[in-house]
């Protein structure tokens, strides 16, 4: 009673082909091939963008202010 026999299997089959068929399931493979050539190419465009600039690595790091008498700026915006 729980189990499926050969004449489900056989009805499934035929619905699943008639609904899909043979041209639009070997479409839906070609579709899914293509999704994954232009994950797997963003993937890698996003791997060399992520990589910093040369001229930015050729620069000398900045050096802390010497002076210690630091005040913070003054506002300039008017008064109401």
């Amino acid at each position: 009673m729980g189990g499926l026999s050969i004449w489900h299997w056989l009805v499934v089959g035929i619905i699943v082909l008639l609904l899909f068929g043979k041209g639009r399931f070997s479409d839906m493979m070609g579709d899914v091939a293509k999704g994954i050539k232009s994950f797997k190419k963003g993937m890698s465009e996003e791997e060399e963008a992520a990589k910093p600039a040369p001229r930015l690595q050729a620069q000398p790091p900045l050096e802390p202010n010497a002076d210690r008498n630091l005040q913070p700026m003054q506002d300039d915006r008017p008064q109401q």
